[in-house]
């Protein structure tokens, strides 16, 4: 079996709301574009090479009931016009060929930047522990962020965050951050391939309609 690394990566965030915390929950993964995949949640790691893609282009290659990886943070309350965050925190390497990291973080009270900058902090220090960096943990994100940077070893860090206040009449608002992973090279505009044998005459492409 061959293995499963992905090629490209796109990111996403959303908010529903509903009286059911189920249906909240889809109402979040529709606001970010992801409702319609069989969503599987791995680790945290961050493919080598791993080609980054804007959520329009991503979402194209997601199609119906496809199994999809995806690491998500993801939080959800019912508690009147409580504050609540799901963030997705990113660290990519300089050196192409090394693995970087992404990092789940949900939390209540935290505005976007505050959740957002916590996230980012997770995933920039499980990196820089990998590349030898030396930083101390106690140190504030904004130390540590520049100290990263001087480093060389980094090319970015950064995160997808979504905070939301509960509604007042007490439904279920739920929030997710996510990275989307595609496993392979099959968006909109791949060309449909011909069975062995079968002439080219035989295969057809029919555009959706719009």
């Amino acid at each position: 079996m061959a293995a499963m690394v992905p090629k490209k990566v796109f990111f996403t965030k959303g908010v529903g709301r509903h009286k059911e915390q189920l249906e909240s929950f889809e109402a979040a993964l529709r606001d970010a574009g992801i409702q319609h995949c069989n969503l599987v949640t791995v680790s945290s790691i961050f493919p080598p090479g791993c080609e980054i893609l804007a959520k329009e282009k991503g979402v194209t290659y997601m199609k119906p009931g496809m199994i999809t990886f995806v690491v998500m943070s993801r939080n959800a309350a019912n508690e009147p016009n409580r504050l609540l965050a799901a963030s997705v925190g990113f660290a990519q390497p300089k050196e192409p060929m090394m693995y970087g990291y992404l990092s789940e973080h949900h939390s209540f009270g935290e505005t976007d930047e505050r959740a957002g900058e916590r996230a980012e902090d997770m995933a920039a220090s499980m990196l820089a522990s990998t590349l030898g960096v030396d930083f101390d943990v106690n140190q504030s994100w904004d130390e540590k962020e520049q100290l990263f940077k001087l480093s060389g070893k980094f090319v970015k860090t950064t995160n997808i965050t979504q905070s939301a206040v509960c509604d007042k009449d007490g439904n279920w608002t739920t929030v997710i951050a996510a990275a989307v992973f595609v496993l392979d090279d099959n968006g909109p505009e791949a060309k449909p391939q011909a069975q062995p044998g079968a002439p080219e005459a035989a295969v057809h492409h029919h555009p959706e309609k719009k």
